[in-house]
C-alpha cells in the first residue's frame, strides 16, 4: 500500500534525482531543441481540454489519425505533444488543417516537458487538460501523479506494454497501481494481460491497433496504367530489393550475386532506403563486377538480367506491383524491418529478414499463410527469392487475402475516437453524439485476467 507521506518522500527523492541529472541533460545535443519547453520555460497559451503524447514518429502519426476521426460535440483545443524533433515535425501538419478548424478543432504542438516533478506540476497546472490521452506505453510517473492530482481523465491508447517493461514498473507494483490510468485500450490481448499484472484489469478493453487504420488498402489502383510498364517486356521476371540500409549491404550484395548466378535472365531493382547510399552501392556493385545501369539513365525496356540502381523516387510501389518476387530490407540487420505491407497488397509475397520488429503488430498469421516469407539470414533469403522467382504464388490471391486480413482489422481509431468524445462530452455536460458506441470494442464489458 503506498501511504501520502512514502508517495512525497518517492517524488521528492525523485525531483532531487532529475535536479542531478539536469547538467548533464542540458549538453545532450538531441534535446537541446525545444529544451525551453521541456523545462516548461516558455509553452503556448492554455489551457486546453484535451492533452495528446505522442512519444515519437510513430506515435505521431497516430495522433494525426485520431485526429482525422475525431468528431467532437463542441469546439476543443487540443494540445499534442512529443519528445522527437521528427515527431513534432509531423504533428505540426495539424496546424494547418482547414478540416480540423471546420470540425472546430484548435491545435498547439510542443515538446513534452521533463518528467521532472516541479516542472510537471507547474505544466499541468498551465495546461489544465479534462482529458491525457496517452499513446501505446508513455507512462511518466510525475506527469501521471500531477494528472491525478488535478482530476484529469487519463486513457492510455493502443496501449502496449512489453514482458520487460512490465518487470521493470513491478519493481513498485504499489506506486503504479496508484498512478494507474482510468481506461486503457490495449492493441492486443497479450498487452491487456500484462497491463492487468499491473493496474487491474477493471478498466482494460482490446480494440485493433490504430495502425492498421493507416494502411491504404484502396490503392494503388491496379486498373491503372504503372508508369514503370514501358521498362519491363511482359516476360521479364523482375526481381525488386527495396528499403535496403547500410548494415546490411554486404549481405544483400551476396544476394544479388547468387541470384544473379541461379537465375541469370532475372532483373534486379536495387532501392537504397538512403539517397546518400548510391555511391557506396556503386562501389559495391563495381567490386563485385556486376553490371549495372542508374535508373534515371535508363529510358526504353531493360534487357533481361540487367540489374538496376534506383536513384529516382517514388516509384517503389509501382515497381512492386509489377515484380515476380521482392526482399524488403532493413531486416538482416537488427534494425527492426521496413515496411513490407504496401508488397503483399501489391499481390506479392515478399522475402525479409529476421528482423522485423517494427512491424511485430501485424501478427502471424499473413507469416503462417506464407503471405510473407521469413529468411534466418541471406542465404535462406536467396533459396526462397529463387523459389518465388521460379513459382510465385497468384498475385490476385495474395492481394485479397492480405486486403482481408487488414479491413478485418481496421476501426480501432473510430472506437478510440468515440471514447474521446463521450470523455469531452462528460466534461462539457452535454451527451456524446457517438453515445451509443460504447460497444465499439472487442470486449467492452470483459475484464482481463493477468
Amino acid at each position: 500500500m503506498l501511504t501520502a507521506s512514502s508517495e512525497k518522500l518517492t517524488f521528492q527523492l525523485y525531483d532531487r534525482l532529475w535536479g542531478l541529472a539536469m547538467p548533464l541533460i542540458n549538453r545532450n545535443r538531441r534535446l537541446a531543441e525545444g529544451i525551453d519547453q521541456r523545462l516548461f520555460n516558455s509553452y503556448p497559451s492554455g489551457p486546453s481540454e484535451l492533452w495528446i503524447q505522442a512519444a515519437s514518429v510513430g506515435e505521431s502519426f497516430l495522433a494525426l489519425e485520431i485526429l482525422k476521426h475525431l468528431r467532437p460535440g463542441a469546439p476543443v483545443r487540443i494540445l499534442l505533444t512529443t519528445n522527437t524533433d521528427q515527431g513534432l515535425e509531423i504533428l505540426d501538419r495539424a496546424r494547418s488543417e482547414h478540416l480540423l478548424q471546420e470540425r472546430g478543432i484548435h491545435i498547439e504542438t510542443a515538446y513534452f516537458p521533463f518528467d521532472r516533478p516541479r516542472i510537471m506540476r507547474r505544466a499541468v497546472r498551465h495546461i489544465r487538460p479534462a482529458l491525457m490521452v496517452l499513446l501505446e506505453a508513455e507512462l511518466w510517473p510525475a506527469h501521471l501523479a500531477a494528472l491525478k492530482n488535478a482530476g484529469t481523465y487519463i486513457l492510455v491508447a493502443n496501449g502496449r506494454m512489453r514482458a520487460k517493461s512490465l518487470k521493470r514498473y513491478r519493481l513498485w507494483p504499489a506506486l503504479w497501481r496508484h498512478l494507474g490510468p482510468d481506461d486503457i485500450l490495449a492493441m492486443s490481448d497479450a498487452d491487456a494481460r500484462r497491463f492487468a499484472a499491473l493496474f487491474g484489469s477493471r478498466r482494460i478493453h482490446v480494440v485493433p491497433n490504430l495502425k492498421f487504420d493507416r494502411l491504404d488498402l484502396d490503392s494503388p489502383d491496379h486498373n491503372a496504367v504503372n508508369p514503370l510498364a514501358p521498362l519491363f517486356l511482359p516476360d521479364v521476371e523482375l526481381l525488386a530489393m527495396g528499403s535496403i540500409r547500410e548494415a546490411e549491404e554486404e549481405a544483400v550484395q551476396n544476394i544479388i550475386t547468387a541470384i544473379r548466378r541461379l537465375r541469370p535472365n532475372t532483373v534486379i531493382g536495387l532501392f537504397p532506403r538512403h539517397v546518400e547510399r548510391l555511391t557506396a552501392w556503386a562501389h559495391h556493385l563495381d567490386r563485385g563486377r556486376t553490371p549495372w545501369h542508374l535508373r534515371s539513365k535508363v529510358a526504353g525496356p531493360v534487357a533481361p538480367g540487367a540489374v538496376i540502381l534506383w536513384d529516382t523516387f517514388g516509384e517503389l510501389v509501382s515497381a512492386y506491383r509489377l515484380c515476380r518476387a521482392a526482399f524488403v530490407g532493413g531486416s538482416l540487420a537488427p534494425l527492426g524491418g521496413q515496411n513490407f505491407l504496401e508488397v503483399v497488397t501489391s499481390g506479392v509475397a515478399p522475402v525479409i529478414g529476421p528482423h522485423w520488429s517494427n512491424f511485430a503488430w501485424v501478427g502471424d498469421a499473413l507469416f503462417k499463410k506464407g503471405l510473407i516469407q521469413v529468411a534466418a539470414d541471406w542465404r535462406q533469403a536467396v533459396d526462397l527469392l529463387a523459389a518465388t522467382l521460379s513459382q510465385a504464388p497468384r498475385r490476385e490471391y495474395v492481394r485479397r487475402s492480405a486486403l482481408r486480413y487488414f479491413r478485418e482489422r481496421q476501426g480501432g481509431t473510430d472506437r478510440t475516437c468515440r471514447l474521446i468524445e463521450r470523455a469531452l462530452a462528460k466534461r462539457h455536460g452535454h451527451s456524446a453524439s457517438a453515445a451509443g458506441c460504447a460497444n465499439g470494442f472487442y470486449s467492452p464489458n470483459r475484464e482481463v485476467s493477468p
